[in-house]
């Protein structure tokens, strides 16, 4: 395979700006949405919902992950990808904002634009580290999902100090309403860069035959299902262990925070590796003895159970999108199969926050819900361990259809 040229190969301040532009983009994916875990009590309260209607807050996003992620190569073929990510900046920001009113029509429909506009980057941005940086998949991809990462722990983290310092649960909503904005200078510069095309008679690819394809979709939604569960509900299941709202807010935290070194080193580490399937242990391995440490004893050492799942699910999606780079030949291959996992993956992973929370409902603990963890993390393993074997997506598989 052939490694194409970068737009900022040799061009300091251009590198620097773009890196920049990306990776503040990957702050805004997850900080919104996982925001609402430590507030779960005063949302609730003031909406009147229940466990499983609250779960809507962050399943609806996972839907429009599904629905709109399989749109997203049809609309990078219309519209440059730079105006696609000014679009979904504005989106985020609107959304977020709406989700701090308490009428709940407003909140919803701020849920289901938010969650459309984190699918528009969740898709390009892979695409555009393929793009803009072919020479340094592993390293940009590490430091995306880094950034990807602290918002997310950030999001958990600021939540209750945000609420207890304005005394309103809609403050730390409003902070990933404004953030979006900041990023906009930088993307209306990247309009202005061009990247080059693989040679081939079309940009249209389809990858839906292709069983690697497949099971690293399957393995994006198993490691997707297991993050917004964990992160929707992780609060909540220190609550009723007995930990203060503070003390698991910040436990979940960890989450995130804890898998900042995996979010690095598992793209660069994979981009050195034939073959991957070591890494697919490893995330396994990680999640299940968090897991068990969470069901079995779950105030015993909150912190490291937290820790060991942000290690594993951080490691998990590291390996999932260094995977798209990795096993494509281009970057129109690359948002193609980022498209298909995360369309399908999501749809999947919408299940998850609600599901735990109707088991909850039901069995009026979460031993279940953590056991029904568990298997799915076997699951993901098996299909990890196929994805990760040495090559590309199949040439027969993935033809060149007609624009």
């Amino acid at each position: 395979m052939t490694v194409l040229k970068g737009p900022f190969d040799g061009r300091r301040w251009p590198f620097f700006i773009a890196t920049l532009a990306l990776l503040l983009a990957a702050g805004n994916l997850r900080g919104g949405l996982v925001v609402v875990g430590p507030l779960v009590a005063d949302i609730r309260a003031s909406l009147a919902l229940s466990a499983s209607e609250f779960s809507l807050l962050t399943t609806l996003p996972l839907i429009c992950f599904g629905l709109v992620s399989i749109c997203v190569p049809a609309l990078a073929r219309r519209i440059r990808a730079p105006l696609l990510v000014i679009i979904a900046l504005l989106l985020i920001a609107a959304g977020a904002g709406l989700r701090t009113t308490s009428l709940l029509s407003l909140v919803l429909t701020g849920t289901l634009l938010l969650g459309s506009a984190i699918a528009l980057l969740n898709v390009l941005i892979p695409g555009l580290v393929k793009g803009y940086f072919p020479r340094q998949i592993g390293l940009m991809t590490g430091l995306y999902s880094v950034a990807l990462s602290l918002g997310a722990g950030f999001g958990v983290y600021l939540a209750i100090p945000l609420r207890d310092a304005f005394d309103a649960w809609q403050a730390p909503l409003l902070f990933w309403a404004l953030l979006p904005l900041l990023c906009l200078p930088l993307w209306l510069y990247m309009l202005r860069v061009r990247t080059q095309e693989a040679p081939g008679p079309s940009t249209r690819v389809t990858l839906w035959r292709d069983p690697t394809a497949w099971a690293l979709t399957v393995f994006m939604g198993l490691q997707s299902f297991f993050f917004y569960s964990i992160a929707t509900w992780l609060p909540k299941i220190l609550m009723d262990a007995g930990l203060a709202d503070e003390a698991a807010g910040f436990a979940t935290s960890m989450i995130s925070l804890a898998g900042i070194p995996a979010n690095l080193l598992t793209p660069m580490i994979a981009a050195r590796m034939k073959d991957q399937r070591p890494l697919a242990l490893a995330v396994f391995l990680l999640g299940g003895a968090g897991l068990c440490g969470l069901w079995l004893a779950p105030t015993a050492s909150p912190i490291l159970w937290a820790a060991l799942l942000g290690l594993s699910g951080s490691a998990s999606l590291s390996f999932a999108l260094a995977l798209f780079g990795l096993r494509t030949q281009s970057h129109v291959e690359a948002t193609s199969l980022s498209a298909m996992a995360q369309s399908i993956g999501y749809l999947l992973a919408a299940f998850g926050p609600m599901t735990l929370g109707l088991i909850n409902d039901q069995m009026g603990n979460w031993s279940l819900a953590l056991q029904l963890l568990v298997l799915l993390q076997l699951i993901q393993l098996g299909c990890g361990w196929y994805a990760g074997r040495p090559g590309f997506v199949s040439a027969d598989s993935a033809r060149r259809a007609p624009i």
